[in-house]
């Protein structure tokens, strides 16, 4: 009877994961590069100029909205709801400590909308521009190119305890990678390849101190990491408690280029978050890692496949969702 119940729920479990996929497959069908030349053909040239003057001034702008792309479509997929403010009584994914204080690009989304809304109001969704930022800056600073199906819609929901559930802390070895991105429909390489994202990423000190100073009882340093490296790195970040949290790059080597010195330095042993370095001491990604390093023009190609892939997650299509006039908040 054990065997037999739990073959049920193996079962239905297969069906609802099977249904959950055919819907999402369904919606990004609807997705379609050009979705804006006869409604509003400047959209995306604008929202490239508003990236490329932020990354001007700021290169690690071009990070941020990446990783915003990315916190935004794991989370209720790719529909602006991490663009969206907290409300009174609903806190919301922005405000999320994986969020707040160290997302960057809100400034670049705004001024983009700002600027397409006086001309074309009320057609080109928030999460749209969101996902060409996410193009643009990888770009400016990679000279990684795609195109962009567009014709999502921006959910109307955006809830702060969803986002410890979706996405992946920098503490999550490479088991429990996979099977994160795994629910998203996304590979082992898919999940391997976006980790590259890091070469132009940043770091507080306190994702990584344990591997300096508190890593297990036998072992207070962590082993896989560079001594030299480890050295280095606690002369940026004292021991707790610490006075500060000082930030870090990601690639120390290349901090301002989207490229594939991430993966040579994980090779090293350079790599700074546990879920970075996992990603070569795992039987599971350890060639992926290798490859990527050797091959960069084949990472950066696989690169602009997955963030096209990632960019179609639970997208609103249609009739769904709605058009936001302001990307911080819904219409009303």
């Amino acid at each position: 009877m054990g065997s037999r119940s739990s073959l049920a729920v193996l079962y239905c479990m297969t069906i609802a994961i099977c249904v959950l996929s055919a819907s999402t497959f369904a919606s990004a069908k609807q997705l379609r590069v050009g979705f804006y030349k006869s409604t509003c053909p400047s959209a995306e040239a604008i929202v490239r100029k508003a990236v490329n003057k932020a990354v001007k001034l700021n290169p690690g702008i071009a990070a941020g909205l990446i990783r915003m792309h990315f916190h935004d479509c794991f989370v209720r997929g790719c529909d602006g709801s991490v663009l969206l403010k907290s409300t009174p009584g609903i806190p919301s994914e922005r405000d999320h400590p994986a969020n707040n204080p160290s997302l960057r690009g809100f400034e670049v989304i705004d001024e983009a909308k700002a600027q397409i809304e006086a001309i074309c109001p009320k057609t080109v969704s928030c999460a749209d521009i969101l996902a060409f930022a996410a193009r643009d800056g990888s770009y400016k600073l990679g000279r990684i190119n795609y195109a962009v199906p567009a014709g999502r819609r921006d959910g109307r929901v955006s809830l702060l305890n969803e986002v410890t559930q979706s996405l992946p802390p920098p503490s999550f070895n490479a088991k429990q990678l996979i099977d994160n991105f795994a629910r998203k429909g996304l590979s082992a390489d898919e999940m391997v390849t976006l980790s590259g994202a890091h070469s132009i990423g940043v770091s507080r000190c306190s994702s990584f101190s344990t591997r300096l100073y508190s890593f297990n009882v036998t072992h207070p340093q962590d082993p896989s990491m560079d001594p030299h490296f480890a050295a280095y790195l606690k002369t940026r970040c004292p021991p707790p408690p610490p006075t500060g949290d000082p930030i870090l790059p990601l690639d120390s080597r290349t901090p301002h280029r989207l490229d594939n010195m991430y993966y040579v330095e994980i090779t090293k042993r350079r790599g700074l978050l546990t879920s970075d370095q996992t990603l070569l001491s795992s039987p599971a990604t350890s060639n992926m890692v290798l490859n990527n390093a050797k091959h960069g023009s084949v990472w950066a190609h696989k690169f602009a496949k997955a963030m096209t892939k990632m960019g179609s997650l639970d997208v609103l299509t249609g009739y769904q969702g709605e058009i936001r006039s302001h990307c911080s908040v819904v219409n009303y």
